[in-house]
């Protein structure tokens, strides 16, 4: 693995920090890239992806906004320059496919160019991560004792962002896994109420999860200063899964691992001793 060099974006990241590190721990040569690293990596500044590029021969691709109309172009400009650079592989975090709706395009254009580009590829459709209620957006309304969402009843199929990063891994440095659109789900449908209940049996915490309106969790969020397009963003989110649409399982975890995901209630377990939802 000596003349292995990975190029990891969206480093700081909850995927992209856990493939770092298993990377590291493999004993492979890791470059860490970010806004914030040295040199520093930046999406929207292409002056910065040949420093990052130079000496890769593979790359775990997260884009921030995968989806939007621009990220196509940056992924497909960003894979020819990997490829003309020397890389050989590459892995992109996408989304399921039944959460495209208008972005369907978009998404896959994206997919494409890596393989476009001549790249040895995989795509990594995946959930919502278990991550969420402990290391983001969802930690706080934990924290509160009240997860007010508009997701009704939904069921969703969690991941652990940790079972990411090992797929993302294996693809990276083991054979058999290139031209592989791997669907990532956990083991289990749930809903949030499920999640938040969960947390609470491994917390010991009287919390609870009150369904909203898209409407009434609109208001909410204005209220408390959250941007307007995060707003539009997080509603059209939530409603995927009000709606049914990603009440779906998937083993591409087991395909690509050998093994079962983990479940929500082990991290739940396991986060809950850590601390991290004290309040």
């Amino acid at each position: 693995m000596s003349d292995e060099m990975i190029l990891v974006t969206g480093a700081t990241g909850k995927t992209g920090r856990r493939v770092a590190r298993l990377l590291r721990e493999r004993g492979v040569p890791v470059r860490a890239a970010s806004r914030s690293a040295t040199p520093s990596f930046d999406w929207t500044d292409r002056g910065t992806w040949e420093k990052a590029l130079s000496g890769v021969t593979g790359m775990y691709v997260v884009h921030p906004d995968l989806g939007g109309p621009r990220a196509a172009d940056d992924v497909a400009a960003f894979a020819r320059r990997a490829a003309a650079a020397g890389a050989r592989h590459a892995v992109l975090l996408s989304t399921p496919s039944d959460a495209w709706g208008p972005a369907e395009e978009h998404v896959l254009s994206a997919e494409r160019a890596l393989g476009h580009a001549g790249l040895d590829w995989t795509v990594l459709r995946v959930r919502w991560f278990f991550q969420n209620f402990s290391e983001d957006f969802l930690r706080d309304p934990v924290l509160s004792g009240e997860v007010r969402l508009p997701a009704g009843d939904g069921k969703e199929a969690f991941i652990d962002a940790e079972d990411i990063a090992e797929v993302a891994v294996a693809a990276l440095t083991e054979p058999g896994h290139a031209g592989w659109n791997y669907e990532l789900s956990g083991p289990r449908l749930m809903t949030f109420a499920d999640a938040v209940a969960e947390i609470a049996r491994a917390t010991g915490r009287d919390l609870r999860y009150v369904p909203l309106t898209p409407e009434a969790y609109a208001q909410e969020q204005r209220a408390q200063g959250v941007p307007e397009e995060w707003v539009q963003l997080t509603v059209g989110l939530y409603e995927h899964v009000r709606s049914g649409g990603l009440a779906s399982l998937g083993d591409d975890v087991r395909k690509a691992l050998g093994r079962a995901p983990r479940d929500f209630s082990e991290y739940a377990d396991t986060t809950a001793r850590e601390g991290v939802w004290n309040s």
